[in-house]
């Protein structure tokens, strides 16, 4: 099995002979082995590429989740049980990696001397198992229900823009009056439009089609921009509490909240045994966070947040979510 998972790694006999120390024949007679054994074909081999078969296929997940099985339960039943070591690498959103996880990071080191901790950031949704992840975390609504999860924070939203831009266009009180206003966005693929939801003062839920004339699929890029001016922005709350704190950026339509299942979680597969350094990560990042995330705690200094705008918290004042952007934050 762990001839095979290699194989398929790595893409060919050869670079699987190498990561494994053995010869090429080795690798060749195993695998030949394995098939014999099951009856089955599970690579299809030419000349230049190998191509999994559909058996192949279903055998090689089981396989990855059979072997992180063995993997843990020798870590359990092992002398250095319960103590976090090894490399744990771990997927994380671009924006939100940068901004709230990389920081923590050198009191995580302090705490864990033994454990290697590679980090990747990237807005693409990885493939835990067979991309080699120990974790992940998501900002999404979660649907894929061969992975555990646990929730870490919640990831509030709030509708802001510039001071510059209020002057210029005046300030949106109700979600209805975004439609006259240019909102920047993270879908073009449909007139530069996405839809918002939210809930009135009253808790109604409702939604409001926005536009405007810039759009990108990078959340720290909208950010920006709404600084600068260009617009109006829905913004998770943990991206943009520094311009709310200094003024750079001011929350809009009071009394409106965003409701949805979108919350930051901690992703793992689904395994009998999570491992000591898997487990130390998920609970240190909880424990950061806190019940409730510093960027969602009201603002220190008070006063206003800005042009006709209640005294500044960052509780949102509207929250809503793309039709599934290039994005999840």
């Amino acid at each position: 099995m762990a001839t095979f998972v290699k194989v398929v790694g790595s893409g060919s006999l050869s670079a699987a002979a190498r990561d494994l120390g053995v010869s090429p024949a080795m690798v060749s007679r195993t695998l030949a082995s394995l098939e014999a054994r099951l009856g089955a074909r599970l690579i299809q081999r030419t000349t230049r590429r190998l191509h999994l078969t559909d058996e192949g296929a279903a055998y090689h997940e089981a396989c990855v989740r059979i072997l992180g099985e063995v993997d843990e339960a020798d870590a359990a039943a092992s002398a250095g049980r319960g103590v976090p070591q090894g490399t744990l690498r771990v997927a994380l959103p671009a924006s939100f990696g940068h901004r709230q996880i990389a920081p923590l990071v050198p009191r995580f080191a302090a705490r864990y001397p033994r454990v290697r901790l590679a980090l990747h950031l990237s807005d693409r949704a990885v493939n835990l198992i067979e991309e080699g992840y120990d974790l992940a975390i998501r900002i999404a609504e979660l649907e894929d229900s061969s992975l555990a999860a646990r929730k870490l924070a919640p990831n509030r939203r709030v509708i802001c823009a510039s001071p510059a831009y209020l002057a210029r266009n005046g300030t949106p009180r109700t979600p209805e009056e975004l439609v006259r206003h240019n909102c920047l966005v993270a879908n073009w693929e449909h007139d530069f439009s996405m839809t918002w939801e939210f809930k009135d003062p009253q808790g109604r839920p409702g939604e409001v089609r926005v536009s405007g004339r810039y759009a990108c699929d990078n959340w720290e890029v909208l950010r920006e921009w709404a600084v600068a001016g260009l617009g109006v922005a829905l913004k998770s709350t943990w991206d943009v509490r520094e311009q709310l704190e200094d003024g750079a950026l001011v929350a809009l339509c009071p009394g409106y909240t965003f409701d949805t299942d979108v919350a930051i979680y901690a992703v793992y597969p689904h395994r009998r045994y999570l491992a000591a350094k898997t487990r130390a990560f998920i609970d240190f990042l909880a424990e950061s966070f806190g019940p409730e995330p510093s960027w969602d705690l009201p603002l220190a200094h008070g006063g206003e947040a800005g042009v006709g705008a209640e005294p500044r918290s960052l509780k949102p004042r509207i929250k809503g979510r793309a039709r599934r952007g290039p994005s999840d934050v």
